[in-house]
């Protein structure tokens, strides 16, 4: 009977040590992977190799030029070495990790029948309308013609001709070394019309350090999908004027054809609004010689702040807003002059401040005083408004005036107010603007998750990075091949989808949950379960090496 109730004691202790090993198993092998593998921080793989390799990145930048050689412009034993194409490349000096060259592609022919028709009138304007050709150039393209020495196409003490298409004329000459000389003129021509130092250095002003490349560059605008564009009248006094202004004829005839043809570097929504009693903030000096008043070149700056909290057109814009502010003075500060540093008063009586918009102070005629009463009828001449507005646009946007080579000249605007070579050597500083933008936030994005690993990356936010990553390596194949309108929409989608990534909201959810926070949460729910576990565990293991160690009986 006692050896029976041993056997059932023995049996007893083994049965328990088998379950505490089975649930130490289970909870080691099975609970500890499944627990890990439950609670761990998503993080979708991202191309880190192919993002660090973003900052060694070279943009070559290819502009295409058809070079046309009339039959007098160069030596026949030249001419007949036609046609053949040179490459002329440059590197860009500017102090940015990416390395920027220039390269220009002159593909030599000689002109056909029609063009040395139109080549041979008298006057250029004639020539560039029979020139025309029905399909229009690839953007960033340029064709220059060359023309006799002696044509009287030029006035005599011009040696070439920029025109508002993407063509140029430029004068050959009579020499062994015709093609050499040539050469250089065309690419001056060239540079003037494409690429140009000041113009990619405006374009990475704000990736450039403070030195004498950026410090005067940061006018233009950033690059951006679309923008907003607020014309106001401000009327401080209303008891004294009438204000009229035919914003909608004005906006429609001058600043919508401008528009229209900047549409390939963003979209435009164009709105117009009237403020009265809006002051400017400052009090403006009074000149005792002149019987005026004056805003000195050092109080522009306060003038702004003031009068923005009154306009609310970027509070709730998705787009950069472009503020263009008509403000007719009060009639106890007229008329009022803004004066530049020297102390001399402003032609355009107006100022732009970058990034942000520009200012035009209207008087009114101090006649019209004397033959009414108040408050008088104020009639503006939108014609005068919109040429200095429309001139702040310009600078606005980057678009100044290009410094052409010596002894060349340069055609007026079109009728748009913008030449078409204008919006190349735009897109061109868009297009590195916006690569440089992508690459930049793609390195910050990744250097942040490499220090920070409780950041969950989701597949979206993966996918948006492969395809950043992805269009910059397009954008900078297509500007290699000279395709400007395919380079641009590539350098747009990387920007785009390099931000959309960065400034997703779902890499700050875990963000601020640290290592502590997890053993609090945790420690509550393991510790009652592992303890029986851990102890049972020691038991066993105590009684097994005891085992081990009890000497066996010898007969």
């Amino acid at each position: 009977m006692a050896a029976a109730g041993a056997a059932a004691t023995d049996l007893e202790v083994v049965r328990g040590k088998r379950s505490a090993l089975f649930f130490a198993a289970v909870a080691i092998l099975l609970g500890l992977p499944l627990w890990w593998k439950t609670t761990e921080t998503y993080r979708a793989p991202l191309p880190y190799s192919e993002i660090s390799g973003l900052n060694a990145l070279q943009l070559r930048l290819m502009v295409p030029v058809t070079v046309v050689f009339t039959r007098d412009s160069v030596p026949l034993d030249d001419q007949e070495k036609l046609p053949f194409t040179v490459v002329h490349e440059r590197e860009i000096p500017l102090k940015y990790k990416m390395k920027i060259k220039c390269r220009f592609q002159k593909a030599y022919r000689r002109a056909l029948d029609h063009e040395e028709e139109a080549l041979s009138l008298g006057s250029v304007y004639e020539a560039e309308a029979m020139l025309a050709e029905p399909e229009k150039q690839a953007e960033g393209s340029l064709t220059v013609y060359i023309i006799s020495e002696h044509s009287s196409l030029l006035p005599q003490d011009m040696m070439s001709y920029i025109g508002p298409e993407r063509t140029a004329v430029v004068r050959g000459i009579m020499h062994r070394e015709a093609f050499n000389i040539i050469g250089r003129r065309i690419i001056q021509v060239a540079q003037a019309m494409s690429l140009t130092e000041d113009v990619l250095a405006a374009a990475l002003a704000d990736h450039l350090p403070e030195d004498k490349w950026s410090s005067d560059k940061r006018r233009p605008l950033k690059s951006s999908l679309g923008y907003e564009i607020t014309f106001s009248l401000l009327n401080p006094d209303p008891k004294s004027h009438d204000v009229h202004w035919d914003i909608e004829g004005a906006v429609q005839r001058y600043v919508q054809p401008f528009l229209s043809a900047l549409r390939a570097a963003g979209n435009f929504s164009v709105d117009s609004q009237i403020l009265y009693y809006a002051m400017l903030g400052v009090n403006p000096r009074f000149d005792p010689a002149s019987s005026s008043y004056y805003l000195a070149m050092h109080s522009l700056p306060h003038v702004i702040n003031p009068v923005e909290s009154r306009l609310g057109s970027s509070a709730a814009s998705l787009y950069p807003v472009l503020n263009f502010l008509l403000y007719v003075p009060e009639l106890a500060h007229s008329p009022l002059y803004i004066q530049d540093k020297d102390g001399a008063p402003v032609a355009t009586n107006a100022f732009h401040s970058p990034r942000w918009g520009g200012i035009m102070i209207y008087n009114v005629d101090p006649q019209i005083y004397n033959a009414s009463d108040l408050p008088v009828r104020v009639e503006v001449d939108m014609v005068q408004v919109m040429q200095v507005f429309l001139a702040q646009l310009r600078l606005l946007f980057g678009i100044a005036q290009p410094q052409v080579p010596p002894k060349c000249l340069l055609s007026g605007p079109k009728s748009e107010g913008l030449m078409t070579w204008e919006l190349d050597r735009l897109l061109w500083a868009r297009s590195v603007e916006n690569l440089a933008t992508a690459t930049t936030t793609l390195t910050s994005l990744a250097q942040l998750l490499g220090k920070i690993s409780n950041i969950v990356i989701k597949d979206d936010v993966a996918s948006e990075v492969y395809r950043a990553v992805a269009a910059v390596q397009k954008a900078a194949e297509e500007l290699a091949l000279g395709h400007l309108s395919a380079a641009f929409a590539a350098s747009q989608e990387a920007v785009t989808s390099s931000e959309r990534a960065f400034f997703d909201p779902s890499l700050l959810h875990l963000l601020y949950f640290p290592d502590d926070q997890k053993f609090a949460i945790y420690i509550p729910l393991f510790l009652p379960m592992a303890v029986p576990i851990l102890l049972s565990l020691v038991k066993i293991f105590l009684e097994t090496h005891k085992s081990w160690k009890k000497p066996e009986k010898i007969d």
